[in-house]
C-alpha cells in the first residue's frame, strides 16, 4: 500500500502514542504490526527507532488482546481538554 506523505505522518504519529493500538492502526490504514515497523524503520533516524521499539515491545496498551478491559479509549481523557 502506497501512504500520502499526511497519512505516513499520521501513522507515525499513531504508532508513537502509548494508547493507540496497532489493530487501530490496521483498521485506519491496513497495515499491520510489522508493515508499522518497516514503516517506522524506514521513516525514523536508527537512535529514535531504537527508542520507539523499546516503547513499544510488549506494551499492553499497544496490542487490544492484552490491553486491560477499563481502557476503553485511544486516548488520553485530559488529552483534548482546553487549559
Amino acid at each position: 500500500m502506497v501512504l500520502s506523505k499526511d497519512e505516513e505522518s499520521r501513522v507515525i504519529e499513531m504508532a508513537w502514542e502509548d494508547r493507540t493500538p496497532f489493530e487501530a492502526i490496521k483498521h485506519q490504514f491496513d497495515l499491520d504490526e510489522p508493515q508499522v515497523i518497516a514503516l517506522m524503520r524506514n521513516s525514523l533516524k536508527p537512535k529514535s527507532f531504537k527508542i520507539w521499539r523499546q516503547r513499544v515491545t510488549g506494551r499492553a496498551t499497544k496490542h487490544l488482546k492484552l490491553r486491560s478491559p477499563a481502557v476503553g479509549r485511544c486516548y488520553c481523557p485530559t488529552q483534548y481538554k482546553h487549559r
